[in-house]
């Protein structure tokens, strides 16, 4: 027989899931937004294409600046769950050079992931994301770790 404070565990936590969730609703489906108070922006969405140099990739996308763009330095993203799995995601720091954004995989030195953290809000799969530290200004991409698709956006 279960210990009554895990079953009372185990209630709330099902309790605390079956709460409907009545905030924003990302239009899209599989595309991060940028939350500002009830305000949704969109990321930047686009593929991002490789260069290759020796054993080294470079990631590339076009243009030197994100259209998205927040001032907040630990953005908050909601994203709308359909054929993206937003655990696979992951945070990059880009580099702005030559007119493009760019971050490079070496053989001896890979780029190191930003920490974030995943939230399921609700049974129609809205799930929050959430930057763990603090962003410098910059460019940065949310990426699914198994494809080019990147979706940019700015701290400014």
């Amino acid at each position: 027989m279960l210990p009554r404070s895990l079953l009372l565990a185990a209630a709330l936590a099902v309790a605390a899931f079956a709460q409907k969730y009545d905030g924003p609703t990302p239009p899209k489906p599989d595309l991060p937004y940028l939350k500002h108070a009830d305000n949704l922006i969109p990321t930047e969405a686009v593929t991002a294409r490789q260069e290759k140099k020796k054993d080294d990739i470079t990631h590339v996308i076009d243009g030197a600046n994100s259209s998205a763009r927040t001032p907040l330095a630990s953005p908050i993203f909601l994203m709308k769950a359909d054929k993206l799995i937003p655990d696979h995601l992951q945070l990059f720091k880009l580099e702005s050079r030559n007119g493009r954004r760019e971050i490079l995989f070496a053989a001896k030195k890979q780029p190191k992931a930003i920490r974030i953290v995943v939230t399921r809000l609700s049974p129609d799969n809205i799930y929050r994301i959430e930057v763990d530290e603090s962003l410098e200004p910059g460019e940065y991409s949310l990426s699914p770790s198994e494809s080019e698709l990147a979706f940019c956006f700015q701290v400014y």
